[in-house]
Parts: structure tokens; C-alpha cells; sequence
């Protein structure tokens, strides 16, 4: 198969093959061997290689395979498709050879690798180039942006004391590799009217690649004359087996520059700069992130840098309020009063479950209770209104970072762009139906409505599937509590002949059960997201969304609602559910109804805060673990392999295109769960922040692991991936505007009901006369008569602890507000239950209102994009508008004197005639 490669104005270069080393089973002749480039003068072919100038022919034994050009040494390699023969080899060749065909007709210039010159020798692989015509004529479809004007507006001058953060910066070559410009659209009719050096060099490799990818997105694979709209695109081909993997090469290898000058070497300067661990403390190189691989990859690295540097400050409030915690120890009235034998040790404590729990002494939740007063005292209150705040201050600079970047990276007017050339090739091979355009007139597919509505009733009923299917889960694992708690109180029950009596001074019934319960829920979580990964996508595939843009925004909504729901149910029902529906002694409340045994759970005498305080731990230091573990571990054994292999192998054999088709394919969906471990990890920080001040903290320390290991996959595992634009984070913006207002109103609902905060500020200033917490546990504690007791509800024989003598013990306390036995109200609650219920609910509503008054104005103060980006984009239009104007102006003179001076010397080289001219006299 003889390859056209592409013409010039003086010569036509013609790649041909002197040896045919094998064939393929249908007879396809593949070239290999020494191909040489012949030059066609004037129809007559020289035997002679071809030489460009500024180039010279490189002899294909000893030019260095670790290259990104063909074998010419001119031609850049902009993307490769690797196949190999198998079974179903003669239909798999049809269609390569189609498709291949139509790559070339729409001008792609193709050289194919043999198998037996690979390292596997089964690996075939075909080298793609775009030439200039094709660069140039998708640059104007795809409304490429390219310079026409070296920016006039001044840099920002040196900020003092500059010197202080020079050992947190990286080189100015490798923070700005390109000056700053004026861009405009390109316009191949007005080509003349860019800065344009060099044609080769004018479109970055990513810009090329992602121009040869949308090419190949699109191109058939049928024959002329037979229209089957289903074959179409490279994505088609990969899926069943055609060609096994296609992608554009890294420039280099990442631990050693490139030996060709010619080349940029971007990405061992990002490995050196950016991907190794011990960068952690410089700032990202986001301009060189950008150029390399593309705005959508650079846009979500500012954003987590962004977001690490937001943190910093969240987490050293949180640690200032755990501190005080940690200060004010020795200060805590009420832990001291549980753990004092002469109260607490006095106080017995009604049961807990019916039948298998004993009655108990209050001071056996002593250690309980110090670990409570950690995260709830009256810290908690600021941080939570801190955090308010906080996440506010974070969405609207983040606004501002990223109209910066929308300006930096020419994507201002990126947004109509994207609405109207990324329709997804899917979507114009499914839809079969056709309609005008409202605004252009042309015929476009469109998805009928039932089709639609039908469609969407069907994702909307899956979807809720699945998160019932959650909450069943949760409300197993919470009838596992209610059910094991039960056994734990029976191991643990003050026997001397216990063998587990030194952990059941340290661990009570209730934290085994709730850590246990906690570490089932993880697992279940991790199942369940496995399981829904590949339903979400495959019910958004079914919803064919028209644009890509609208693809991730569906998919964003399912996975999110879902993980929502999976995360985060299991700490709203310790937070708002758990303690809070429990009943008294004699009228106990149960999950299922009586006749199931589960009564419901109740909360330690000191709150459930330390109980959320686990689950939340557990479940987001888990989950943050297993991440790392999956994008580190893993792929760190892999790298040493890949390493070995890749480092052992000389230049001259282990070429560029095998060595990135040995690493992992970055998948579409690959930038989309980056997204999503974040923003789970920014719901945990700001949903329950008031139970865990520490929580961004381990997120913080977590963050500045997570940009390195994320650089370093991108650099050293994952083949280059497809450039891609984006303006913005996309719908995960919006996601975080609700999670910041949910987390005002789950933080004062935590203050408020969760933690034991209002009840003791009500005892502190109801009590005239009181200057401290003493007498606040009794006061909390609410009595009943034992002989009351319903029989259902009683200790097993054997079940009461030594201690216990129930001719001398006749009532037991309870967590609760209500009247005690003998008054005339018994057991209905008191007038304090009601006074601590208003203070909870003025509380909400105070903190609310001051944390979203506050959250309000600070959005409004901060404008979205600073003025000096406003100036800037009004200037850029201006000069736009200006050059364009007189390059018009300037084009349509020259056409006018081209067409006088051609005028005027026809008009000399013609015969006078005084017949047909004839001068007119100036009196007529």
C-alpha cells in the first residue's frame, strides 16, 4: 500500500516500500522495511532521499526511535492507533482499511509501524500527521485561538518582600513558556492577519491532537456507497476490537530530556517541577499544565491547588479550637462529675436495651465523655459559624482565580463554542430525526420529546432505585446496631470473671458498636459505589445528551445524588435521628414496632457528638486511604515494572509510541472522579465540620499528597491525554454552592441537637446564683421507679451486675427532661425541656441568619471578575475589532491598486482610436 504523504509547490513526496515483509490474511499489503521518500521534478522521479530545508533524511537504522516525528525526521507525529491480527482478522482489516482511506481523503498523512519491528512483535502501529491544510482548515471550524498582537498591557509590578516566596516558585521559563498575546479567532481567509513564525510550530501539539482527534471522532469506516451511520469514529473502532488503543505521544521520556532539539521536552520539565513529591511546597506551573494537556486537565489542577491553599486556613482554625479543647480540660465540670465515684459512681443508669443490658453506673462513661469535651465545647460554636464563612470566602475567590484563567487561556467566549461544535458524535449517529436550527437554519438531529420524556422517566426511576437501595442498606446496618449493641453490653457487663474486663473499661457498649457498625457501612459504601459506577453511565448513555458539556453535567447530577446518599446518610442518622425518638422507661419506642426487640438507640449522657465524631472519621479517613492506596500503591508496583523495562531499553529500540502504549489509557471518565473524591472530601469538611474540627486538617494533609500523586500519574502512568477545553469546573460548581448553604444548616442543627452545648448554657444561665457547671448531670437526669418497670423491658436473672441490690436500689436515671415518680405530672416533661427546646431552635435561627447575612454580603463585596480582568477583555475585543477593521481596509486598497495598475496597463497596450475616444469640447 503505497501512502500519498503530502505535496508542496515543488514537489510531490511519495512514501513507498522497497520490500513487502508480509501480508495481512486479506491480502492488504503492509509496508516495512527501509522506505525511502522520492522526489518527483517536473513528473521524473529521483532515487534520491528528500530533503526539506533546515532538515536532513534520517536513515531509519539510525535514527533514534524515542522520537515524536515519522521517519523523515520532519513530519510530526500527532496521534497513533495500535491493532493487532487476531481471529476476526479479515472483518477487523475491512474496516481499518476503510477508515483509513477516509482519514487520508480528509488530508491526515499515515505511516505504519510493522509488528515484527515492536517489542511484542504482534503490535501493529499507524503514525498520524496533520499537515498544515488540514491544522488550518479545522483551526477555523474549531474556532481556534491564535495570536495577532503582543499584549501591550503592563505586567504586574513586584510585590515587596517578593524575595520571601522565591523558594515556593519554579522557574519563569517554566511558569510563562509562552509570551502573553492578543488572540483572535482563526480565520484561514485572513491568514495574513495572525503572527505566524513558523506553520509547524504556529498550533501546540495539544491544539494538533486535539484537532486529529476530532477528525477521528467523525470519520466513516463504510464504503462510498453504502451509508450505515452507525460506522463512524474512532471510539466505534475501539470498542470492538479494531485497533486496540488510540492516543498522542508524550514528548519525551519523563526522567531525561529529549535528544531532538526540535523537541519541547514539556514533560520532563513537569515531572522535574511539578509531579515529584518533594515539590509539594511550590506553586503548580498551571500555564505549562494548560499548554501540555489542555485547559479542562489545567482548569482542575487550579481548583485543587486553589482549594489545598483555601484549606490552610480552615485548618488552622480547626486545630486552634481542638487546642482549646485540649486547655480546658482540667476545666470540665461535667466530665469530672461523671468520673467523681461519689456522683457519678452513685448515679445508676436505667438499661439501655431489654433484656440482655443491665442497669449501669454513670461513671463508666467517664473516658466517653473526656473525649467528647475535645470537639464540644464552646469552640465548636465559632468554628461552625467560622466554617460558614469560610466555604463563602472559598466559592467567591475561586470565582475570581477562575476568571482570571477564562482570560489568561482565551476561553471568555469559549461557552457558545462548546454548545455548538462538540456535539457528541453519538448523538448524531442515534438521533435519526432532523430539524432546523432556530438560529443558523441548518438541518441538525434532534431527540423527539416522548423519547425524551421516556428516556428521562427511565434514568429518574433507576436513580431512585438505587439510592432506596442505600437507604435499605443504612437501615440494615442500623438494625445491626440495635441488635449487637445488646451482646456488647453483655461482654461487657462489671463481672470479675469477664475475660475482656480491661477493654470493657475502655471501651463502652456503645463506641464498639458504633465503630463496627461504622467500618460495615464503609464496606457497603465502597460495594455500592462499585456497583453504581457502571449504572450511571450506562443510563446517561441511554439519555443520549447532544453535547459533551451536557453529558458531564447529567452524569455529575446521578453520581452526586448518589454518593450523597451513600456518604453521607449513615452521619445524618447519627447526627439528626440517633437519641432523638427513644421514649422512657414504660413507653420506649422501637424501630420496627415492639414485636421486633430493636429498641431505639439512645445516646451517651454526654451527646452523640463523639459518636458522629467516629463515623465521620472513619468513613472520610477511610475513604481517603483506600484513594490513595488505589492512585499511589498500585500504579507505584506498576511504575517500578515499567520502569525497569522502559529504562533498560536503548533509545534506539524502545520507541516513543510503544513505550506510551504500554501505559494506562486515561479514560473520558478519568478527570470526572478526581472531581468527585474532592468535592465527597469538601462535603465532610463543611456537612459535619461542627462534630470534627480536625476534619480539614487530615483534608489539608490529604490535598498536598493528592496534587503530587495526581501529577505524577498524569506525567509518568497515563498515556497523553486528549486536549480538551473548559472554561470552568462545570456543574460542580453549582454542587458546591448547595453543599456550602446545606452545611450552615446542618452545623447549627449539630450545635443545636446534636452536641450537649444549648442544654448547658440554658442550666448555666437559668440557675440564679450559679457560677459554674456543678449539679449539671443531675439536673440533666431524670428519675424512675424500677418496681415500673415493664417486665419486657427488665434484665435477664443473672444479667444485673454484683453491685446491684434492688432492696436498697428502687429508681434508676434516664437522659431526659420529664417530672419524677410521686408528682402529679410523672414522666411528662418538664418546663426546662421546653425552655432548652426554644434555645435550640433561637439558636438555629440566629446562626443561620448571621452565618447567611454574613455569607451574602461577602459575595456581593467580592466581585466575580476583578476589574482589572474586565479592563483587559474590553481592550482585547477593542484591538480585535480594530485590526480586523483596518486589515479590511488595508486588504480592500490593495485589491482596488492591483486592479488599477492591471486596468491601466491593459489599457496601454491597446491601439488609439480617435473613433471611439473622442474628447468632448468644454463648451458642449
Amino acid at each position: 500500500m503505497n501512502r500519498i504523504t503530502g505535496k508542496t509547490k515543488e514537489a510531490t513526496l511519495i512514501e513507498m516500500s522497497n520490500t513487502l515483509d508480509s501480508q495481512t490474511e486479506d491480502g492488504c499489503a503492509v509496508l516495512t522495511g527501509y522506505r525511502r521518500i522520492f522526489q518527483a521534478d517536473n513528473g521524473n522521479f529521483s532515487a534520491r532521499g528528500a530533503q526539506l530545508p533546515g532538515h536532513r533524511e534520517i536513515d531509519k537504522f539510525e535514527q533514534n526511535r524515542d522520537s515524536v516525528y515519522f521517519r523523515d525526521g520532519v513530519r510530526r507525529i500527532d496521534f497513533v492507533l495500535s491493532y493487532v491480527d487476531d481471529k476476526d482478522g479479515d472483518k477487523k482489516a475491512e474496516r481499518r482499511r476503510e477508515f483509513e482511506a477516509n482519514l487520508e481523503k480528509t488530508g491526515l498523512e499515515l505511516e505504519t509501524e510493522d509488528k515484527l519491528e515492536s517489542d511484542d512483535h504482534k503490535t501493529y502501529y499507524l503514525k498520524i500527521h496533520a499537515p498544515w491544510e488540514v491544522l488550518a482548515t479545522y483551526a477555523d471550524v474549531l474556532k481556534v485561538k491564535v495570536p495577532f498582537k503582543l499584549s501591550d498591557i503592563p505586567q504586574p509590578r513586584e510585590v515587596p518582600l517578593e524575595w520571601l516566596t522565591r523558594p515556593f516558585r519554579v522557574p519563569e521559563n517554566i511558569m510563562r513558556p509562552e509570551p502573553d498575546y492578543f488572540t483572535a479567532p482563526f480565520d484561514k481567509s485572513k491568514i495574513d492577519f495572525f503572527l505566524i513564525n513558523d506553520k509547524e510550530t504556529l498550533f501546540p501539539p495539544s491544539t494538533r491532537n486535539r484537532i486529529v482527534y476530532y477528525i477521528l471522532t467523525r470519520c466513516p469506516y463504510y464504503k462510498e456507497n453504502r451509508i450505515e451511520r452507525d460506522k463512524t469514529g474512532i471510539k466505534r473502532l475501539l470498542n470492538n476490537g479494531t485497533y486496540t488503543s488510540a492516543y498522542p505521544l508524550h514528548d519525551c521520556r519523563y526522567w531525561k530530556k529529549s535528544q531532538d532539539m526540535q523537541c519541547e521536552s514539556e514533560r520532563y520539565h513537569l515531572y522535574k517541577n511539578w509531579a515529584r513529591f518533594l515539590c509539594f511546597y511550590k506553586e503548580q506551573p498551571l500555564n505549562l499544565i494548560k499548554k501540555y494537556y489542555g485547559e479542562k486537565i489545567g482548569i482542575y489542577f487550579a481548583w485543587l491547588g486553589f482549594y489545598t491553599e483555601m484549606l490552610f486556613f480552615a485548618a488552622v482554625m480547626g486545630l486552634i479550637c481542638f487546642v482549646y479543647g485540649v486547655l480546658s480540660y482540667d476545666d470540665n465540670i461535667t466530665s469530672k462529675e461523671i468520673c467523681d465515684p461519689n456522683i457519678g459512681g452513685e448515679i445508676v443508669m436505667c438499661p439501655l436495651c431489654d433484656k440482655k443490658c443491665s442497669y449501669w453506673k454513670l461513671n463508666s462513661t467517664c473516658l466517653s465523655s473526656w473525649q467528647s469535651h475535645l470537639f464540644d465545647n464552646e469552640g465548636t460554636v465559632f468554628f461552625a459559624m467560622f466554617m460558614g464563612i469560610w466555604v463563602t470566602l472559598f466559592l467567591e475567590f475561586w470565582k475570581r482565580r477562575q476568571a482570571r484563567l477564562e482570560y489568561e487561556w482565551d476561553l471568555v467566549d469559549f461557552e457558545e463554542e462548546q454548545q455548538q461544535l462538540q456535539i457528541r458524535p453519538e448523538f448524531e449517529l442515534k438521533c435519526t430525526h432532523h430539524r432546523p436550527n432556530r438560529i443558523t437554519q441548518e438541518k441538525e438531529p434532534y431527540l423527539p420529546f416522548a423519547s425524551k420524556c421516556a428516556r428521562f422517566c427511565l434514568s429518574g426511576a433507576t436513580v431512585l432505585f438505587w439510592i432506596l437501595l442505600i437507604v435499605a442498606c443504612i437501615m440494615g446496618v442500623i438494625a445491626y446496631r440495635l441488635a449487637v449493641y445488646a451482646a456488647f453490653a453483655s461482654l461487657m457487663k462489671d463481672s470479675p470473671t469477664s475475660k475482656i474486663q480491661l477493654v470493657g473499661s475502655l471501651i463502652t457498649p456503645q463506641l464498639a458498636t458504633s465503630v463496627t457498625a461504622s467500618c460495615i457501612n464503609f464496606a457497603i459504601i465502597l460495594i455500592l459505589n462499585f456497583l453504581y459506577e457502571h449504572v450511571a453511565i450506562w443510563i446517561t448513555d441511554m439519555e443520549i445528551p447532544k453535547t459533551h458539556l451536557e453529558y458531564e453535567n447529567k452524569l455529575t447530577t446521578k453520581m452526586f445524588m448518589f454518593q450523597f446518599v451513600n456518604y453521607y446518610s449513615s452521619c445524618f442518622y447519627v447526627a439528626f435521628f440517633k437519641g432523638k425518638f427513644v421514649g422512657h422507661p414504660g413507653n420506649y419506642s422501637y424501630m420496627f414496632g415492639k414485636w421486633s426487640g430493636l429498641r431505639n438507640e439512645e445516646c451517651a449522657p454526654g451527646g452523640c457528638l463523639i459518636e458522629l465524631t467516629t463515623q465521620l472519621v472513619i468513613v472520610m479517613a477511610g475513604k481517603q486511604m483506600v484513594g490513595n492506596v488505589q492512585e499511589a500503591l498500585l500504579p507505584l508496583l506498576r511504575n517500578w515494572w515499567g520502569s525497569r523495562k522502559g529504562r533498560n531499553h536503548p533509545e534506539s529500540t524502545y520507541s516513543r509510541w510503544e513505550q506510551d502504549h504500554d501505559l494506562q489509557n486515561f479514560s473520558q471518565f478519568g478527570l470526572f472522579y478526581e472531581y468527585l473524591e474532592m468535592v465527597i472530601q469538601f462535603g465532610f469538611i463543611t456537612l459535619f465540620v461542627a462534630s470534627f474540627p480536625l476534619a480539614p486538617l487530615l483534608a489539608l494533609f490529604n490535598n498536598i499528597l493528592e496534587v503530587r500523586v495526581d501529577a505524577w500519574k498524569f506525567t509518568t502512568q497515563f498515556q497523553r491525554p486528549v486536549a480538551a477545553k473548559a472554561r470552568n469546573i462545570g456543574a460542580w460548581e453549582e454542587i458546591l454552592n448547595v453543599v456550602a448553604i446545606l452545611s450552615v444548616v446542618t452545623n447549627a442543627f449539630i450545635v443545636a441537637f446534636t452536641s450537649d452545648m444549648i442544654p448547658r448554657l440554658v442550666y448555666l444561665y437559668t440557675h440564679p446564683g450559679q457560677a459554674s457547671m456543678e449539679g449539671y448531670i443531675a439536673n440533666s437526669l431524670s428519675l424512675y421507679n424500677i418496681s415500673q418497670i415493664h417486665i419486657d423491658n427488665l434484665p435477664e436473672p443473672g444479667e444485673n451486675p454484683s453491685w446491684f441490690n434492688i432492696s436498697t436500689i428502687t429508681t434508676c436515671r434516664y437522659r431526659d427532661y420529664r417530672h419524677p415518680p410521686g408528682h402529679e405530672k410523672q414522666y411528662t416533661h418538664t418546663m426546662q425541656f421546653w425552655h432548652i427546646l426554644a434555645a435550640k431552635l433561637a439558636f438555629i435561627i440566629i446562626m443561620e441568619h448571621v452565618v447567611f447575612v454574613v455569607k451574602f454580603f461577602v459575595a456581593w463585596l467580592i466581585p466575580d471578575v476583578p476589574s482589572e480582568v474586565k479592563a483587559r477583555i474590553k481592550r482585547e475585543r477593542y484591538l480585535v475589532q480594530e485590526y480586523l477593521h483596518n486589515y479590511e481596509v488595508e486588504k480592500l486598497k490593495m485589491q482596488l491598486s492591483q486592479s488599477y495598475s492591471l486596468s491601466t496597463e491593459t489599457a496601454s497596450l491597446l491601439p488609439l482610436s480617435p473613433n471611439k475616444h473622442k474628447v468632448l469640447p468644454e463648451h458642449v
